[in-house]
């Protein structure tokens, strides 16, 4: 196998990868009933007048599994936290207190943990898509390896080897969806 075949197997077991790690990040913002700080660490506050990070400015910190407690290292950004909070659409009431905000996180409804399984199913699809599309674009550069003159031979075990590692990544997928599934479901 030449080094070119190489070179686009391992880009696409890498970027297959990534899309894989990616979906799994988007699924643990998804809540599931139990109070996470990665629900609240991406959230934008305005830090001297730049959108940052609530996790940049704050710890974050599940008290219990219903309870967030959200430090700012200084005193000043509660109100900004505050009202990050109130405008984001986690539909969560922040309870501002002395030296933090408090977050209660609610039980969720049978309604609300539908939603939410409705969520988790678009992200995943959304990975596999990603997966999907490395695919076609690793199999266009070798079909375009083939015309400039490479064995056919090795082309069509290169990607034969690109559809094992598109199954194995989308399998992937799928262990995070039935995973969170339950997760979110378990009342």
């Amino acid at each position: 196998m030449t080094e070119e075949i190489q070179f686009y197997l391992s880009d696409a077991e890498e970027s297959m990868q990534k899309a894989v790690n990616h979906t799994n990040a988007e699924l643990t913002k998804i809540r599931a009933g139990k109070a996470s700080p990665s629900m609240v660490e991406d959230l934008r506050v305005d830090y001297y007048g730049t959108a940052t990070p609530i996790s940049q400015v704050a710890n974050i910190i599940a008290v219990d599994a219903r309870t967030l407690m959200i430090k700012p290292w200084e005193k000043n950004m509660l109100g900004e936290i505050n009202k990050a909070i109130k405008n984001s659409d986690l539909g969560l009431n922040p309870q501002q207190e002395a030296d933090g905000v408090r977050l209660n996180i609610p039980a969720l409804t049978q309604e609300r943990r539908r939603e939410l399984v409705k969520q988790v199913k678009n992200e995943t699809e959304s990975g596999k898509i990603s997966i999907r599309n490395i695919r076609k674009d690793v199999n266009e550069a070798l079909r375009k390896l083939q015309k400039e003159g490479t064995a056919e031979d090795a082309v069509r075990d290169a990607e034969a080897k690109v559809q094992k590692m598109t199954d194995a990544n989308i399998v992937k997928i799928d262990e995070l969806l039935s995973k969170k599934e339950a997760e979110i479901m378990t009342v």
